[in-house]
């Protein structure tokens, strides 16, 4: 199981911003995969080329291997003003 968080807009969109999540994957692009067939928001949310995530608050690439028990977050990239 993995748990999965959500920040600023994906939180928004997605209605969610924390979830545990029963997978096989042995990616975060396995996971987003996972993540996107459950509906349109979803998959639009996830689709995202600037999706950024992390794994256990390292900041990472969709294809760092993940483990059952890790920490996944997803948010969208930083803008500043």
């Amino acid at each position: 199981m993995f748990n999965i968080v959500f920040f600023a807009a994906l939180r928004e969109t997605l209605g969610c911003g924390q979830l545990n999540w029963q997978s096989e994957a042995r990616s975060i692009a396995g996971l987003i995969q996972e993540l996107r067939a459950q509906g349109e928001n979803w998959d639009s949310a996830l689709a995202r080329p600037d999706l950024l995530c992390a794994r256990n608050q390292q900041l990472c690439t969709p294809d760092e291997a993940i483990t059952a028990g890790d920490e996944i977050a997803f948010f969208p990239p930083v803008t500043g003003g």
